[in-house]
């Protein structure tokens, strides 16, 4: 399903950390987000999921409006998140965190399993219990389990060893050429290429940048300055 956001305002309180995001996710594509701490990442991907309510603006998933529609709306329209920071429960096991996510749908729990083996090998652990890049693997389980149409993903590399980091770039490639339309927030310009079609750079709320993936030093400079 085709993402499209236009000129979106969001904040928290009375600061405003978005002004007037313009970006397009065509259906069975990847985009990745880059930027600084503090750009305004987390707050476009929570505003895109309804945990943010945009201030102005369009969001609409195949036409279908989204921005003021309350979080678990958005969810059953097809749009999973996959947070900062895996947010897992410690006390489940996975078993449960998978049991708990499951809906109806294309992605089963058998499904699931096949694409992320080491998590059925943890089935009976709990979320304290699990390493980062295990946490990180149940988090995207999580959120194919809920069918989406659309996945954010929210710095699924962060804190994460290099030979973990490539795993989850693994699986985020694999996701891809299911066909799901993918939207990557994303600090490292390599990862963010080895698993996306296009980028966009956003800077103090504002996208001062967009290209190809493919194009060598797109990005890398304007992002830091």
């Amino acid at each position: 399903m085709t993402l499209t956001i236009e000129g979106v305002h969001a904040g928290y309180g009375g600061g405003t950390v978005l002004h007037g995001v313009d970006l397009t996710v065509p259906e069975g594509t990847a985009l990745a987000v880059l930027g600084m701490n503090g750009a305004g990442k987390t707050t476009l991907v929570h505003t895109i999921a309804g945990l943010v309510k945009a201030r102005s603006g369009s969001i609409r998933l195949d036409g279908a409006e989204l921005a003021g529609r309350p979080a678990h709306r958005i969810a059953r329209a097809g749009v999973a998140l996959v947070p900062q920071g895996r947010r897992v429960f410690a006390s489940l096991t996975v078993a449960e965190h998978l049991g708990l996510s499951r809906r109806k749908g294309e992605w089963t729990v058998p499904r699931v399993l096949e694409l992320l083996p080491r998590l059925g090998e943890r089935r009976t652990h709990r979320g304290n219990q699990l390493s980062g890049g295990e946490a990180q693997m149940l988090a995207i389980a999580r959120a194919l389990l809920t069918q989406p149409r659309l996945l954010l993903l929210d710095e699924p590399c962060e804190g994460l060893a290099v030979d973990l980091a490539a795993r989850v770039r693994g699986v985020v490639a694999e996701l891809t050429r299911t066909g799901l339309t993918v939207l990557l927030v994303e600090q490292q310009p390599e990862h963010a290429r080895a698993v996306t079609d296009r980028l966009v750079v956003l800077s103090n709320g504002v996208i001062t940048e967009r290209g190809e993936t493919s194009t060598e030093g797109v990005s890398e400079i304007s992002m830091f300055r």
